[in-house]
């Protein structure tokens, strides 16, 4: 089938990532890509691969994970939407968009930022409601101390010191768009912005402002870490389990119309 022959739509998705190996189709366990491509299979009868905008390790959650898929004929976006979510269950993933999309827009490379949000439940009592979607500290954090420490890593940097030892990325040069953190009552919400990520980027600079947090850290040390681009320095890397993938901008597109 040529590709001019497909349609392509866009689609925004949710899931809890607990019972999966991450975004990407593994040989090790089950993949919410190979779930979705499961259900797309029984919607329409074709092996259909999502494309996502970026990959989440095992354990990490979805909040607007973004993807594009190509189907051999034209569905209006709310039956896609409604179709897919019933072959979904009883899979922790939902659906909460689709958009029919012009062939050049493409979920990864389109893309002018991705955000991610982590949560952090600060209290001595055990979790219940948020267990596996938050990390537990029980120690007292500093959430002020953590946010100036967090405004360090603003711009263009090597981010070798954030950087997973398995991350595949070309350059470890990034640029952080925004980093901010705050409190609301038990939990500590950190938000993050940039064109791209690294492997465990993330993960790698919470667990450092955890570190901050705690008092164990001035808030300047954020800096020299960054600066002498050792990944023995950095802070240890924060579970999984409190990490979302909770958005992408794209740019304005003329070929984008029909939502769910």
């Amino acid at each position: 089938m040529k590709a001019t022959d497909l349609y392509r739509y866009r689609l925004t998705i949710e899931y809890d990532g607990t019972p999966y190996v991450g975004w990407q189709i593994q040989k090790n366990g089950l993949a919410i890509q190979q779930v979705l491509r499961d259900a797309l299979k029984n919607f329409c009868g074709h092996d259909i691969l999502p494309h996502g905008a970026g990959r989440t390790d095992a354990g990490v959650h979805a909040l607007a994970q973004e993807a594009h898929i190509d189907l051999p004929r034209e569905f209006p976006p709310y039956k896609i939407a409604n179709a897919l979510n019933q072959h979904l269950k009883p899979a922790p993933v939902a659906i909460v968009g689709v958009e029919a999309v012009g062939p050049s827009f493409d979920a990864r490379f389109s893309a002018l930022r991705r955000h991610y949000e982590y949560r952090i439940v600060n209290r001595r009592a055990p979790l219940t409601l948020l267990k596996r979607r938050a990390w537990l500290v029980h120690a007292g954090l500093d959430a002020d101390a953590m946010h100036r420490a967090g405004q360090l890593l603003l711009g263009k940097h090597d981010f070798t010191a954030f950087r997973s030892i398995h991350c595949q990325a070309k350059s470890p040069v990034k640029t952080l768009d925004s980093l901010d953190v705050r409190r609301e009552g038990e939990i500590i919400i950190i938000t993050t912005s940039a064109r791209s990520f690294m492997h465990n980027q993330v993960r790698s600079i919470v667990g450092s402002l955890k570190m901050v947090g705690e008092g164990k850290w001035p808030v300047a040390r954020i800096e020299q870490v960054l600066q002498k681009r050792d990944r023995a320095l950095c802070g240890p890397v924060a579970p999984a389990h409190g990490l979302y993938f909770a958005g992408v901008d794209y740019p304005d597109r003329a070929e984008s119309h029909e939502k769910q």
